[in-house]
């Protein structure tokens, strides 16, 4: 009888890498393994429930997202964090970011406006804070402005540039995970979002490419205070 319930070793090794890098990367990105810490192997097969192998494959796909580092003949590392590194990435991320928003807006079709009417209304709509009293992250949130910011650049023509891209957001997001809870009271975020999106919708590239500096230099100016 075929037992289509079961998994081949091969497809079950796969999915429990695939668990391991998921959770290990989000654990890496929200701050819970710290920036410098020495992932030791016996450690993370404790953490994470699986093997060796899995865990060594996650930590190499981990490298490939600059998130982890190599240690020769010692290891692995979690990536370390500093002002001039966070710098340069936000120097990096605006440079390629807006390289995929100029070709975006050449070639974006009614689809994908549509897609950033969604998100810019869904992220207008959703409570940054889960309390009015203190500021607590809000997970949908930070959720729907990833998916709002791969919008916008996601009719460029590039899958290995928005890959690029996709990875700087996460590296920034660490970053202000490491900065703690940060509310930005001399800011309105919605009407960033919104200004972005009508210029990008209107095909308004200097605009849009001004407003999408601002906005990220403005984020990183709060960052540094908290950093």
């Amino acid at each position: 009888m075929n037992d289509t319930n079961v998994q081949d070793p091969p497809k079950l090794s796969r999915s429990i890498t695939s668990r391991v890098y998921e959770s290990m990367r989000a654990d890496i990105i929200t701050g819970t393994l710290k920036p410098g810490k020495k992932l030791k192997i016996d450690e993370l097969v404790k953490t994470y429930e699986a093997g060796n192998s899995p865990v060594r494959e996650a930590l190499s796909l981990l490298t490939s997202d600059a998130l982890v580092e190599r240690l020769d003949q010692r290891g692995f590392r979690v990536i370390p964090v500093s002002t001039a590194e966070f710098d340069e990435l936000l120097k990096t991320r605006v440079w390629l970011e807006e390289r995929a928003l100029t070709e975006a807006m050449k070639h974006g079709d009614t689809a994908w406006e549509e897609e950033i009417i969604l998100l810019t209304y869904r992220l207008a709509n959703t409570d940054r804070s889960l309390s009015a009293d203190a500021f607590i992250a809000n997970s949908a949130w930070e959720q729907h402005h990833k998916r709002f910011h791969q919008a916008l650049i996601k009719a460029c023509g590039s899958e290995i540039l928005l890959k690029f891209c996709d990875q700087l957001y996460d590296q920034n997001t660490r970053y202000r995970h490491l900065a703690g809870p940060t509310a930005y009271p001399t800011r309105d975020v919605n009407d960033e979002h919104a200004a972005l999106s009508e210029a990008v919708l209107k095909r308004r590239e200097k605009d849009a490419l001004e407003l999408l500096r601002v906005h990220y230099q403005q984020t990183a100016h709060f960052l540094r205070e908290h950093f």
